[in-house]
């Protein structure tokens, strides 16, 4: 999986060195122009000139990554997405979104850039770039910068156990429905009850080319299993009229979460354009980024589409909860699927326990063995997701939540913000202050999905209890 990916880069740079540099180098940058002199007179520097990769990836194996990287939860849970928005404003709201993830990671790929070419790095990590963005941004913001990496590597990590605990009830749910037929039927609980020893096992796995074999398995059968859920949806599909348009307007949050869920992937653009052979071929019009997302939003749409039409209000929090209980072959895809996310939790996991580990345990552990504590903070981060999961198995608004819990802020306002701090000392905000104004607005459409998609997809869980 593209996940991996962020772990397989080049490290964030000594922290000492990179504040030095950001007091020693001031470059004047735009988005056309990269021949400025600095104001000391060393010569101008390009951070993808300056990156050292094991194993670089050239434009086509990035694209099919990021395509492959797409095929998971989140497009699974479209169609119920749809239903909480209705055909057409699904469709128009999925493009919109989609447009507007694109254009944040554009925002975010080129505000990291400009650091970077300040600094005199090849890369930044994302927690660094806000933290260096905001040291050099307007004055009043500055006080955030003590806490500006926590906050995002707490949103990351938020995020990543977020995933890990819808996993853990897509699977329970998924072996529920195909046991169910054979055996005497169970809570989904006790199933996940039954998983808990062996998400453990494989979280406890410290070498990622260990996972790489099973990895390359889930993305087959991952694939595969989409091909017959879709093969399902298209047999006998109803007719597009006998859906409605237009959903409830007070469900539209839990759309955008889902949504938001599904196309936002922060981290693993940012892992895919550092692993780049030729990053600057990344962005641009018919970049890889442009394509990549542009493919994934259109089978976004397509899913979430016709899965509605087939679906109509019983589209679960997952298209293969929905697939025929009684025939083997959907049986069969609700295993693989099952298999599949089981395989790529300990990847998701891994990026969490690496952030936490590396970046606040690691060092600060002196009369401990470092190997036993590890050991305990994965252990750790399987309980509380599966504690998390056990508690409230509610699939479809655990999407909905995180989405718009973390996606929001990580994947809209965050970029922007950095944005305003890196243009604030030369004021290259164009004319009238365009970009500045366009930035300011992101924020708010950010904090705004944030706090009402936040406070509606925990009202509709405390409500599924009564």
């Amino acid at each position: 999986m593209s996940e991996t990916l962020a772990l397989t880069g080049i490290g964030p740079p000594d922290k000492e060195l990179k504040e030095h540099k950001l007091k020693t180098y001031k470059v004047t940058v735009t988005s056309d122009d990269d021949t400025h002199q600095t104001s000391n007179g060393v010569p101008p520097y390009d951070p993808h000139a300056h990156r050292i990769l094991e194993h670089p990836t050239n434009n086509s194996e990035t694209l099919i990554h990021l395509l492959k990287g797409s095929l998971g939860t989140g497009i699974l849970a479209m169609p119920n997405a749809f239903y909480n928005s209705g055909l057409l404003v699904g469709t128009v709201g999925t493009i919109l979104i989609g447009i507007l993830c694109t254009y944040c990671l554009h925002v975010l790929i080129r505000s990291q850039y400009i650091l970077c070419k300040r600094l005199r790095e090849p890369i930044l990590s994302y927690p660094d770039s806000m933290k260096y963005a905001l040291q050099n941004g307007p004055s009043f913001l500055r006080f955030g910068v003590p806490l500006s990496a926590l906050i995002v590597d707490g949103f990351l990590i938020t995020y990543q156990l977020g995933i890990c605990c819808v996993y853990i009830m897509f699977i329970g749910s998924s072996i529920k429905q195909v046991l169910d037929m054979y055996i005497e039927p169970m809570d989904e609980r006790y199933y996940m009850i039954m998983l808990l020893l062996p998400l453990i096992a494989i979280n406890l796995i410290r070498n990622l080319k260990l996972l790489a074999p099973f990895s390359q398995l889930a993305n087959i059968i991952t694939f595969v299993g989409l091909g017959i859920v879709l093969w399902y949806v298209f047999t006998d599909l109803p007719p597009i009229s006998s859906r409605p348009l237009v959903g409830e307007p007070r469900k539209y949050t839990l759309f955008v979460g889902t949504t938001l869920f599904a196309l936002e992937a922060v981290g693993v653009v940012l892992a895919l354009e550092n692993n780049m052979k030729t990053p600057a071929s990344f962005g641009g019009t018919t970049g890889v980024l442009n394509v990549g997302m542009t493919a994934i939003t259109l089978m976004y749409v397509a899913v979430g589409f016709f899965g509605y039409v087939k679906y109509g209000q019983e589209a679960k929090g997952s298209i293969t909860l929905n697939l025929p209980e009684l025939d083997l072959l959907a049986q069969a895809v609700k295993l693989i699927f099952a298999v599949a996310i089981f395989i790529t939790y300990a990847l998701q996991a891994y990026v969490a326990v690496d952030i936490i580990w590396n970046t606040y345990m690691k060092k600060r552990i002196q009369n401990w063995d470092k190997a036993t504590m590890e050991y305990g903070l994965r252990v750790s981060v399987v309980l509380v997701t599966f504690v998390l999961a056990v508690s409230i198995p509610r699939l479809e608004l655990f999407i909905s939540l995180f989405g718009a819990l973390c996606l929001s802020v990580l994947g809209i306002a965050f970029p922007a913000l950095i944005e305003i701090c890196v243009l604030w000392p030369e004021d290259d905000f164009g004319p009238f202050r365009y970009v500045l104004w366009k930035d300011i607005l992101l924020i708010i459409i950010g904090v705004l999905a944030l706090v009402l998609g936040t406070y509606i997809s925990v009202q509709d869980i405390v409500r599924s209890f009564n």
